[in-house]
């Protein structure tokens, strides 16, 4: 997800999308130590979108 469609995004849906990539993630962690994922970089770019977007939220918080 880009930085761009990320600031795009209102708090309350921003929100909801951070819960929904972190459930991801730690799915695709699980599976991965179960059986290798064929495209393990996915898990690094997950965790990056995560960061984006929580990011993006601490900066709305501190500019309130």
């Amino acid at each position: 997800m880009k930085i761009k469609e990320i600031k795009e995004l209102e708090t309350k849906d921003l929100v909801e999308k951070v819960e929904a990539e972190v459930v991801k993630y730690n799915q695709m962690k699980l599976n991965h130590a179960i059986s290798p994922l064929e495209n393990p970089s996915e898990i690094k770019a997950t965790r990056r979108d995560i960061a984006r977007m929580k990011t993006e939220l601490r900066q709305r918080e501190l500019n309130k």
